[in-house]
């Protein structure tokens, strides 16, 4: 086990959706449903894929800008629906828990930064006995959304660590976006949300191409 001192990073935040979870393909296709429900103009798998990680509320506006703002109540209400109906079939990446396990042993702390509502991530972290992996949790509806540094922010003031020695993990631009606008560095994933090409303006450390490949990368550079 490496020792404390040899830690570059001492804080790792990770997004949900995409990184840790398997929900981005349910996700693409709860969006489409809700809006084609309230009569709006299905979006492309890759237009409603590129909103996740924003809060709710700002993906769904975005994802059917041709949806009138007095329907979004009923717009997130249908997606709601199609997300509880298949939410307990999602699962976590195979190896997320080793790894997390792996990272709490050698001393990180760790948190989660989602664009999930507080009730949401609540409702999983519960569901999958995951509530001692994390040290501390941020969710937009809390906080501002991503890309706004305010969910980072917060978890580094409340976990007493600097951005220096802080490290954020997801699988959209909005999360490296993120790190980036609040002084932290950031490793991307590629196995989520949004094409990893888009990444590279962004900085981040490393691109893992699977939870393998995230796992090896922490353990021997974080």
């Amino acid at each position: 086990m490496n020792e404390p001192h040899l830690r570059r990073f001492d804080l790792i935040a990770f997004d949900w959706d995409g990184t840790l979870y398997d929900s981005t393909q349910l996700i693409v296709r709860c969006i489409q449903a809700a809006v084609k429900d309230v009569g709006g103009t299905e979006p492309s798998a890759s237009d409603a894929a590129w909103v996740i990680g924003l809060g709710l509320a700002e993906a769904l506006a975005r994802a059917a800008p041709d949806v009138p703002k007095e329907k979004y109540p009923e717009l997130g209400a249908r997606y709601r629906y199609h997300y509880l109906k298949h939410q307990d079939d999602l699962v976590l990446f195979d190896g997320v828990l080793p790894m997390l396990d792996a990272l709490r042993e050698r001393g990180h702390k760790l948190a989660v930064a989602t664009g999930k509502s507080r009730r949401g991530l609540n409702e999983v972290l519960a569901t999958g006995g995951l509530g001692d992996r994390f040290d501390d949790s941020r969710t937009a509806d809390e906080t501002f959304g991503k890309p706004h540094p305010r969910m980072l922010l917060e978890l580094m003031e409340a976990l007493d660590v600097s951005a220096e020695r802080t490290l954020m993990v997801g699988d959209t631009t909005h999360d490296l976006q993120l790190a980036v606008n609040a002084g932290c560095a950031s490793v991307g994933v590629s196995y989520g949300a949004h094409e990893p090409d888009s990444f590279a303006v962004l900085g981040p450390l490393h691109v893992a191409h699977s939870v393998a490949d995230l796992s090896r990368w922490l353990l021997e550079n974080a």
